[in-house]
């Protein structure tokens, strides 16, 4: 058991170095660029947390490429770092391409974290559809229910009682009607010349 607890403390040691090292040197990195104040302390900040969530990433989903993509991205910015600082950069004299990439890095740390964070699989809805599909193969045919009898039709209106008179006088309008349009008068026109309710027009229409 203490021997499992020293290698632990140790592992967290080196990795708290590591991290406070590459935090440092990420900084001068920054400041060296033109980012001052807190600008230049924010930059290591960025990169360690695109670090972590393409890491994370890649230990819980299922589609890792997107994972490998953004921690190769934030790993590279970190160990560039590292090796800039080591007396291979003139720190007063920065070249403009490094100023770019130092000023445009905001905007790629952006899109990564984005995309990590939005894009993830959900592997558990796959498992909910193939346990779904296994209940429904496994599931007894449920017997048809038996047939419902017919429901019968409402009964027919009474036919309205029509007037001889009215009828006659309905066969003259509907003759003016034909004479002028050329059509056969329809029963809405029908009721809107005689002024009479609907049944009793639609009664006037069916004995024309």
């Amino acid at each position: 058991m203490r021997a499992h607890l020293a290698r632990v403390d140790a592992v967290l040691v080196q990795a708290v170095i590591a991290a406070a090292l590459s935090f440092a040197h990420l900084h001068d990195i920054a400041s060296a660029a033109g980012q001052a104040g807190w600008k230049a302390w924010a930059y290591p900040i960025s990169v360690d947390l695109l670090l972590v969530a393409a890491w994370r990433r890649l230990r819980t989903g299922d589609t890792k490429a997107a994972g490998w993509c953004w921690f190769v991205v934030a790993l590279t910015a970190s160990l560039g770092a590292n090796v800039a600082t080591a007396g291979l950069l003139d720190m007063h004299q920065v070249p403009a391409w490094l100023r770019i990439l130092v000023a445009g890095w905001p905007a790629v740390a952006f899109l990564g974290g984005t995309l990590l964070a939005h894009t993830a699989p959900k592997p558990q809805a796959d498992t909910d559809e193939r346990v779904i599909e296994n209940q429904e193969d496994d599931t007894e045919p449920v017997p048809e229910a038996p047939a419902q009898p017919a429901v019968e039709a409402p009964p027919e209106r009474p036919a309205v009682p029509v007037p001889a008179a009215l009828v006659e006088h309905a066969r003259k309008v509907a003759a003016v009607h034909h004479a002028r349009t050329g059509a056969p008068i329809d029963t809405p026109t029908l009721r809107t010349r005689l002024g009479v309710p609907a049944p009793m027009a639609e009664a006037i229409a069916a004995q024309l």
